[in-house]
Formats: C-alpha cells, sequence, structure tokens
C-alpha cells in the first residue's frame, strides 16, 4: 500500500515537473543510443564474427578469443605498456591541478590571476593532431627548437622520438601541460565555496597563508579530489588512442603499443572483430573492478563516493 501510494506521488510530481524531464530527454537519449544500444555487440566477444552472417548468427566460440589474447607473446608487454603509461600520468598529472588551483587561489592580483588562468587554459583547446605535430616540430634532430639549444650547448642532439626511453615522458608531460589549467577548473570551482569568514578567523589567531591552505583550502577539496581520482582510476586501462597513435613509429613500438591502439590494429586493419571485441572487454571489466574498489576504499577512508 505504501509502495502504490510513494508510486503515485512521484507520478504527480513528474507531471507537474515534465518540463524539466522533457529537457532532460535529449541527454538520456544521447547516453542510451551510444553507451547502452552499442552493449549489444559485446556478444562478438564471444562468437567467430563473419559479416555473411551477421553478429546474432555467427557461431559461439566461448572464451577462445581470449585465450588466443592471454596467450599471445605481447599480452604482458601490451598490458604493462597500458598500465605504466596510466599510472605514470596519474601521479603526476593529478595532483599538478590541484597544486596550480591552490596558487591561483591564494593569488591576491586579479588582474594578474585572470591573466595566468587565461594562459594555462589556452593549450586544451589545442587539438591532439597538432599538439603532436608541434612536437615532432620542436624536437626534430635536425632543425628542431630544443636540439638546436642542445647543439649550441655542445652535446649531440637527440632523435626524442626515435628512442623508446623518452615516449612516456614525452606523452605524459605534454599532457601536463596542456590539460592542467583546465582540469584546475573544478578546484577553483571548489575554492570558491570556501567561506573568506574561515580565512579570517585564521588570519586573526595568526595562521600563515601555508596553514591557511593546508587546514582550510585542502580539506575543503579533498571531497572533490577523491571523486576525481575515482573516475580517473577507473579509467587507468582506458588510456587515450589517439595520441598514443600519433606518437608511435616502428623505433618506439615495444613500448608505445597499448591496448587501445592494439585493438585499432586488431579490428579496424586485421577485420579480427570478434578478437578485438574480447581484448575490448577485458579491458573495461578491468576498468570497472578497479573503480569499485577505490570508490568503496574512498567511502570507507573519507565519506566521498560516486554511490
Amino acid at each position: 500500500m505504501r509502495q502504490t501510494t510513494a508510486f503515485h506521488a512521484n507520478l504527480e510530481k513528474a507531471k507537474r515537473n515534465y518540463v524539466l524531464y522533457l529537457l532532460l530527454l535529449p541527454a538520456f537519449l544521447y547516453v542510451l543510443i551510444f553507451n547502452y544500444v552499442p552493449m549489444y555487440g559485446i556478444q562478438l566477444a564471444f562468437k567467430d564474427y563473419m559479416a555473411g552472417l551477421g553478429i546474432w548468427g555467427s557461431p559461439w566460440v566461448g572464451f577462445e578469443h581470449f585465450g588466443r589474447f592471454f596467450a599471445s607473446p605481447d599480452f604482458k608487454d601490451i598490458v604493462w605498456n597500458t598500465i605504466s603509461l596510466s599510472l605514470y600520468q596519474l601521479l603526476v598529472g593529478f595532483p599538478i591541478p590541484i597544486l596550480l588551483a591552490l596558487l591561483i587561489n591564494s593569488c591576491s592580483r586579479f588582474g594578474f590571476k585572470k591573466y595566468v588562468q587565461n594562459l594555462i587554459y589556452a593549450p586544451h583547446f589545442i587539438s591532439i593532431v597538432v599538439l603532436v605535430g608541434m612536437m615532432q616540430i620542436m624536437m626534430s634532430p635536425r632543425s628542431g627548437v630544443i636540439n638546436t639549444i642542445i647543439s649550441s650547448l655542445g652535446a649531440e642532439p637527440i632523435f626524442f622520438f626515435g628512442e623508446e626511453k623518452y615516449f612516456r615522458h614525452l606523452y605524459v608531460l605534454s599532457g601536463v601541460w596542456q590539460n592542467m589549467g583546465f582540469n584546475s577548473i573544478i578546484y577553483i570551482s571548489a575554492l570558491a565555496g570556501v567561506s573568506y569568514d574561515m580565512h579570517e578567523a585564521a588570519i586573526v589567531d595568526g595562521a600563515s597563508k601555508w596553514k591557511r591552505i593546508l587546514y582550510i583550502d585542502l580539506p575543503s577539496i579533498l571531497p572533490t579530489a577523491m571523486i576525481m581520482l575515482i573516475m580517473q582510476v577507473g579509467q587507468v586501462m582506458s588510456i587515450g588512442f589517439e595520441k598514443v597513435y600519433l606518437m608511435q613509429n616502428s623505433i618506439n613500438m615495444p613500448v608505445a603499443e597499448i591496448i587501445s591502439t592494439y585493438i585499432y590494429k586488431k579490428g579496424i586493419l586485421d577485420t579480427d572483430y570478434g578478437f578485438s571485441a574480447a581484448v575490448g572487454l577485458f579491458n573495461n571489466v578491468i576498468n570497472f573492478t578497479l573503480l569499485v574498489i577505490v570508490n568503496k576504499f574512498s567511502k570507507k577512508t573519507t565519506g566521498s563516493s560516486l554511490w
């Protein structure tokens, strides 16, 4: 009886606010069409796909594609490349926007603060293709600005894109430069909600700016930071495809081949759709598992979580 009453109450509320639900409808349809409908194709991971028979008509092969991937000589290298690149990006890229937001928030000169914000936001709007092209031009061993400086100091030019040891550093540091300003926006917004009365009370008590950052600002943005950390850990195995693919060449391939580029080559170039679907499903299962674990850990330690 209570459930029926609650249902009718919710229905009446929905009728009164139908305009809001109409505004929500495009986003709902977008998520449904592009995120849930394609899940029909997951069954490709368990089938020997034949174009003439279609997805439903192709024969089932069970976990054969997964076995092929796990037994592949490339399995360990690809998984390690993906994990190491993602963790490196997370360790370097996650704290820098927080530090940047704290520095900007601590700046008392409004004009200078706006200038710095505009300056560091700008790289985010550079396309990945243009960014990689800029890197290749600037780091060219013959005419690049960086190697010109190195040569003027009496050292030998470095072929940055031709040596494996530089690939991860180039990928991560260029990504930090491009996105740190934009990623700091959410933390600056969180800091804007901190009551200035707390800072005034701390100043009266003799607290330095460092103490106020440590005991007022940081605790205030901790819930936001934990939510962002959970979301980023949930994408550890889904590192960006475009930039890695553009930076790959035959020399750095041993450290540059990751799961997303491997799926593209097997699925699109080699037309092995079932195998590539199995690798993609394996990748997503790992991501989901990490997301659940980190979310649970965050909920227990800080009280902040996605659900």
